[in-house]
């Protein structure tokens, strides 16, 4: 029956209740974060995905599995203040090289970045594993080329990279005073670097996946 036919014999949406349902079998049933968007397109016609959010995430607010916000969409997550007793459930990983670490961090702050502009302000080269490791992460992309000389490729954050660091967006990141206050920051390198908030075009994603990354960097 075609939504035209549902409306003229007067059917109705489910209620509130049934919708917060939904919504919680939806999330808890997917590997990834999902927007209210997807979910609502899922739903009976005029449900409201967005309330139902509001309401699960009050009646999660407070408990052992709570529902957040990454990117722009909707997960649930294990209570900050009791990732201590999952500590025995934890893969090893490998500790990131500082040399990862200080990559990662010029992108998150000057994305979109290249690999020329990560070197300048490093001041050493950055090594083809480092970025392949960061890569590899799901922490950076491919964005779009410069339109210079070369037309270089540029690296930007990801969504697995602000889910990784409990961010809503690349806004949420330290401010310089906080990095300072926190010890993290000693001084500023030779001439400065503002901290510059650029959100990633939606466009950006296929721009070099086409082509060999070896001829990228």
């Amino acid at each position: 029956m075609n939504d035209d036919a549902q409306d003229a014999l007067g059917f109705a949406p489910p209620g509130l209740d049934e919708q917060e349902r939904m919504v919680e079998a939806m999330l808890f049933s997917s590997v990834e974060p999902l927007s209210a968007d997807v979910m609502e397109r899922r739903m009976p016609r005029g449900s409201d995905a967005a309330e139902a959010l509001r309401r699960l995430e009050a009646r999660y607010a407070g408990r052992g599995v709570t529902l957040v916000r990454v990117a722009g969409k909707w997960a649930f997550r294990t209570a900050s203040d009791l990732s201590f007793l999952l500590r025995s459930e934890e893969t090893a990983t490998r500790k990131l090289s500082r040399a990862a670490v200080e990559t990662l961090s010029i992108i998150a702050y000057h994305q979109p970045a290249t690999r020329a502009e990560i070197e300048e302000v490093r001041g050493v080269a950055v090594s083809r594993g480092t970025l392949d490791l960061l890569l590899d992460l799901e922490w950076i992309r491919l964005g779009r080329r410069r339109e210079t000389p070369g037309r270089p490729v540029t690296f930007i954050t990801t969504e697995a990279f602000l889910d990784h660091f409990g961010l809503q967006s690349v806004r949420d990141l330290p401010g310089v005073q906080e990095l300072k206050a926190a010890g993290l920051l000693d001084a500023q390198p030779q001439g400065g670097l503002a901290v510059r908030f650029a959100e990633a075009d939606d466009d950006d994603d296929d721009d070099a996946t086409d082509e060999d990354q070896a001829d990228l960097f």
